[in-house]
């Protein structure tokens, strides 16, 4: 029978927990109810928890999963689903934020940076990182979101996001849901029409970076034709 956290003594729940030793003294299934806030009838923040853990693998699971696979357990619901998948996100990219000046001077500090803005994600996405004109990074901004391995390279909204942004140089990066991060010849193309935009413009292209997981290759240009 399901115990209500109404039922747990004060000093054991969660947040009590959390407050008194912090959050490394709470299980994955305690800090997970807590951005959960609540559970559903005959249900406890902590049950629904336990389900989703064991639903979808652990956390490295939990975390590959989409808005629309979480809001389809009773009990959780969009807004939910929304806060769990954030909380996901959130903790991520402050991995990959150092809060020091950071310099793209190759292919593996453009991947070192964007690696962490797609931990989970199993549709293509397509980054852009704003650099200035010593190459260090000022802005890292999504324009572009796709089917499992399919994403349109959107050459003017990418230069329009790094002038606005006040941006003298960039790199783009998108990821390959399949595993495999070798770029394809589309890839190349994309590279080839990004370098020649933005020259047009008065921008300098860095880098293309295919990722996959934790691997990662430069698509490097090739001739598009006519």
């Amino acid at each position: 029978m399901p115990v209500s956290l109404i039922d747990v003594p004060v000093a054991q729940r969660p947040r009590e927990r959390l407050l008194a030793l912090g959050p490394q003294a709470l299980s994955d299934v305690e800090l997970l109810a807590l951005l959960l806030r609540h559970g559903r009838r005959g249900a406890s923040a902590l049950d629904l928890a336990v389900e989703l853990l064991v639903e979808h693998g652990g956390l490295a699971g939990l975390a590959a999963a989409r808005p629309e696979e979480l809001s389809r357990r009773a009990g959780v619901g969009v807004a939910k689903a929304a806060a769990v998948i954030a909380a996901f996100h959130l903790g991520a990219r402050a991995r990959g934020d150092t809060g020091a000046a950071v310099r793209l001077c190759d292919t593996s500090d453009v991947a070192a940076v964007a690696g962490p803005m797609f931990t989970g994600a199993r549709v293509e996405r397509l980054l852009v990182l704003v650099c200035d004109a010593q190459n260090q990074l000022r802005r890292k901004v999504f324009v572009a979101e796709g089917a499992v391995d399919q994403v349109a390279v959107p050459v003017r909204e990418i230069l329009n996001t790094v002038l606005r942004h006040d941006g003298r140089a960039f790199a783009v990066v998108h990821n390959h849901p399949s595993g495999d991060p070798t770029p394809s010849l589309d890839d190349r193309r994309a590279s080839t029409l990004l370098a020649e935009a933005a020259r047009t413009v008065g921008l300098r292209f860095l880098d293309h970076v295919v990722i996959a997981g934790e691997s990662w290759r430069s698509a490097p240009a090739t001739t598009v034709p006519h």
